[in-house]
């Protein structure tokens, strides 16, 4: 059995990767479930990354035997946040394409999103494609968690607007993401939402 979203919300905190860390690891050794116990590993190389600890995150998924579509859609996602985070996003490109692919074929919705919404960010070149495929993706969903994403990838897409002076568009974009927010998000996800879009407005201002 697959572990769940809801699993991984439980023990991940991204402003204590270290803390995670530990706390997925413990999870990974509290299983018996050797595919279980692979899928949370992904999670503890993660987290590693997150800590810059490039070498040894990759050490870990070394170690996995990807014997389920979860687990190998994992492996190429972290590969590919591993490579990106370490700056070769060339490298991470491919890794993240396969994972996208796998999980669309095994209806794995949730991680083929998170596989497009890391293909936008590290092929900016293409990243309204991307961004565009995992909108179309999450209109076949109405799970709460997994529009969660929605927030994200407006965030993206309107700071990808903001950085090129394309205020108008940003603006939508955020207004966009504070909609998901109210709808599926954190209240900390909300906040941010409203400070990009003062920050937008601010720069519409003549």
């Amino acid at each position: 059995m697959a572990i769940t979203q809801a699993q991984l919300d439980e023990l991940w905190d991204f402003s204590d990767p270290a803390g995670s860390e530990q706390r997925l690891h413990t999870a990974a050794g509290q299983t018996t479930d050797a595919a279980d116990r692979a899928e949370w590993q992904t999670q503890v190389a993660r987290a590693l990354g997150l800590q810059e600890r490039f070498t040894t995150a990759d050490a870990v998924l070394d170690d996995l035997d990807p014997t389920t579509p979860a687990v190998r859609v994992r492996v190429l996602l972290e590969r590919g946040r591993l490579r990106n985070s370490a700056g070769d996003a060339t490298a991470a490109v491919p890794l993240l394409e396969d994972a996208a692919q796998i999980a669309a074929s095994a209806g794995l919705l949730f991680l083929q999103v998170d596989a497009l919404h890391m293909l936008a960010i590290a092929d900016a070149a293409h990243a309204p494609e991307w961004t565009a495929q995992a909108l179309a993706a999450l209109a076949t969903t109405d799970d709460p968690r997994t529009l969660r994403w929605l927030v994200g990838l407006h965030n993206n897409a309107g700071w990808a607007h903001f950085d090129a002076e394309r205020y108008e568009d940003a603006l939508a974009a955020f207004e966009a993401a504070q909609d998901a927010a109210t709808r599926w998000g954190t209240p900390q996800q909300l906040t941010w939402a409203a400070e990009a879009i003062a920050e937008t407005r601010a720069a519409l201002e003549p």
